[in-house]
């Protein structure tokens, strides 16, 4: 009944604090979009929330959290905060989270702030872990060795650039006059 404009403002900061993390939360605890067993998807899903796949998706998945079910199959990058896998994934998974059950078949590299393994899943790939495994698409695409070999051919006015491979000795070119062949 005496309240102050004061008080009642700082109310109501208050109140609108902490309803944006409730409604972060609320977007999140929504049911989840379900690519089911008899679904088979080509192309990218893209998600802000949770998405589980018990079919098939050919093609990249981004999503906020991840559930691959026991018989789902990914043949893609896979980019989230959080990621159980159960099912098959061949490709990439990029995760703050990431836990591969017993029953999960993983081909491809892993990056990662958290891993969990249990016993009896199977993961062919190499896994390193990141402070910050979300950040930089480009630096993930990035080819991790890249070798230059410069050409030292005489008369060359520019050096050429190439990947790197075994480079054969040339031999050697020398500016002596050549005779005349008769005719």
């Amino acid at each position: 009944m005496f309240t102050s404009k004061k008080d009642s403002a700082a109310t109501a900061a208050a109140t609108a604090a902490t309803a944006v993390p409730q409604a972060k939360r609320a977007a999140r605890s929504s049911a989840p979009s379900i690519i089911s067993a008899d679904l088979i998807v080509s192309g990218t899903l893209t998600s802000t929330g949770d998405i589980q796949v018990d079919g098939r998706v050919d093609g990249d998945v981004r999503s906020a959290g991840l559930v691959i079910g026991d018989k789902a199959f990914i043949n893609g990058e896979v980019v989230a905060e959080d990621v159980t896998v159960r099912g098959r994934v061949q490709g990439s998974i990029r995760a703050r989270r990431i836990l591969l059950c017993a029953t999960s078949h993983v081909e491809g590299n892993i990056l990662h702030e958290a891993f969990a393994v249990e016993t009896g899943a199977f993961f062919e790939g190499n896994c390193r872990h990141a402070d910050n495994p979300l950040a930089d698409e480009l630096s993930a695409k990035k080819p991790a060795n890249e070798f230059r070999a410069i050409s030292t051919a005489p008369g060359s006015t520019a050096p050429m650039t190439q990947a790197a491979a075994p480079v054969a000795p040339r031999p050697t070119v020398t500016d002596a006059p050549r005779p005349l062949a008769a005719s």
